[in-house]
């Protein structure tokens, strides 16, 4: 099985596997053209691959283009899972949007930079100094409730078509952000099985085959706060799980098939 990746870090270690700076696509076409399979492109790329030379990706096409925005992402969470998102509003950064924002919303809220990760465009608004600093940074206001918590969440990864590993994100004492990057610590223990259940019915839904997905409990509530598609592997090399081994084994039996289907001619004809 031949194939190429787009990204040398997250395919390590894996056989056959052939890296192609994106940024030479259509300089390497031959290569790509000859591929079972392209790795990790570039949300760019992903229209000239898929719908111009028909090539299948990993990870798949849902996962690159809604995990891209968190504006795309929420409006399909809410398709199949609104009850389990925070209340959000998406807007256009106008000043009438602007003071609905702070009629509806009490402070603290949270406000997102729409394509942004690792904690980063993420904020806590406390007063209205805040909320306009990050308006006037932001050409689109996307704000949520804050759910009270007890400083953690949990980070649920999806690799193939099942959950791969999960664990719990404990935030420094006072910290908003209980990401590993921000300080966060992580804790393996009594993942609540429900948790598990809603992103595997979640992905499975929106054909999500390599995120991380981040879920809060709030008032005894499950709430997915959003997922991101190239997420860091910290907590699983931690637990010395193989994150390139997992998608390796899951391409190898979704997409290779090394035994043909017996032939139609093969099959007995009743007279």
């Amino acid at each position: 099985m031949k194939m190429v990746t787009f990204n040398a870090f997250r395919t390590i270690g894996m056989p056959n596997v052939r890296y192609i700076k994106p940024d030479l696509m259509f300089q390497e076409s031959d290569s790509i053209q000859e591929a079972d399979i392209c790795l990790f492109p570039e949300t760019w790329q992903v229209p000239a691959l898929v719908y111009g030379w028909k090539k299948a990706i990993f990870p798949s096409i849902e996962s690159l283009q809604l995990g891209f925005s968190k504006i795309e992402m929420t409006r399909a969470l809410w398709t199949v899972a609104k009850e389990h998102v925070p209340y959000t509003e998406i807007l256009a950064n106008t000043a009438t949007n602007r003071a609905a924002i702070l009629d509806t919303f009490p402070f603290p809220f949270v406000a997102k930079e729409v394509r942004n990760s690792m904690g980063r465009g993420t904020f806590l608004i406390e007063n209205e100094e805040e909320f306009y600093a990050y308006a006037d940074t932001n050409s689109v206001l996307y704000i949520q409730s804050y759910l009270e918590n007890d400083g953690k969440d949990i980070r649920i990864c999806v690799i193939g078509d099942d959950v791969y590993a999960s664990y719990w994100r404990i935030g420094l004492e006072g910290e908003f952000l209980h990401n590993v990057a921000k300080g966060g610590e992580l804790c393996y223990d009594f993942i609540p099985p429900e948790a598990i259940n809603l992103v595997r019915d979640v992905a499975r839904k929106l054909n999500i085959n390599h995120a991380g997905f981040d879920v809060m409990i709030s008032d005894g509530k499950l709430y997915i706060l959003e997922f991101n598609v190239l997420f860091g592997n910290q907590g699983l090399k931690t637990q010395g799980l193989s994150v390139e081994q997992a998608i390796y084994h899951y391409i190898q039996n979704q997409f290779h098939h090394p035994f043909p289907t017996s032939p139609l001619a093969s099959k007995k004809t009743i007279s």
